[in-house]
């Protein structure tokens, strides 16, 4: 179980660390949805607390990592998109103020609960941005491969220690980012590598 739960700490921060080298390169957040951006830090704030608060070590570091990272995307949607970055703040509020009113009503059993669900919710501005957007130049495929085989181990995990906030969230995690892989994959989106550099004219002959 050490060496699963090492995987998936290293495919958490992973998973994030491509969608933010996309959005740097392309400065564009297209396809991306901020409330996702704006969720997630809220919620590995949310997982940081809970984790020492219930002792569940085994996802405090994934947590710390992974709200660094949507942090610095938060910066970037900052600089990109101001609009977009109010909107992402206001996601995280209202994030932050459910799981709060969770743990005021339900103790950490159901700040736990909330939390699953808040994860799996998490997933689902992304997903249905993913499906509507018809640009998905911003969003990284090594991101949702990441997050997919991350929810599958937490999953995993959640069904072992019997945690309801591991088993709802890993569900709902697997689902939204198989979603968006098949998504981004059904797009006919070009690789990178493939697409021409900035101010080439692919019909230009060379040396003109």
């Amino acid at each position: 179980m050490t060496f699963l739960l090492a995987i998936a700490t290293i495919a958490g921060v992973g998973m994030i660390v491509p969608q933010v080298v996309r959005i740097h390169r392309t400065h564009s957040l297209a396809g991306v949805s901020v409330d996702w951006i704006g969720v997630g830090l809220a919620l590995n704030v949310w997982w940081c607390v809970y984790a020492v608060a219930t002792a569940l070590w085994g996802v405090l570091a994934v947590s710390i990592g992974g709200m660094v990272l949507y942090a610095v995307m938060a910066a970037q949607t900052n600089r990109i998109d101001r609009p977009g970055f109010r909107r992402l703040g206001r996601a995280s509020a209202l994030t932050a103020s459910v799981m709060l009113a969770a743990l005021l009503v339900g103790g950490w059993t159901g700040a736990g609960v909330a939390i699953g669900l808040a994860y799996a919710v998490q997933f689902s501005p992304a997903t249905l941005t993913a499906i509507r957007s018809t640009r998905l130049d911003g969003l990284s495929l090594s991101t949702w491969v990441l997050a997919a085989i991350e929810a599958m181990i937490w999953l995993l995990y959640g069904v072992i220690e019997v945690d309801p906030a591991l088993i709802i969230g890993g569900a709902g995690g697997v689902i939204c980012s198989t979603l968006i892989v098949a998504r981004i994959l059904s797009s006919g989106r070009p690789r990178p590598e493939a697409m021409p550099a900035a101010g080439h004219d692919p019909l230009r002959p060379a040396g003109v």
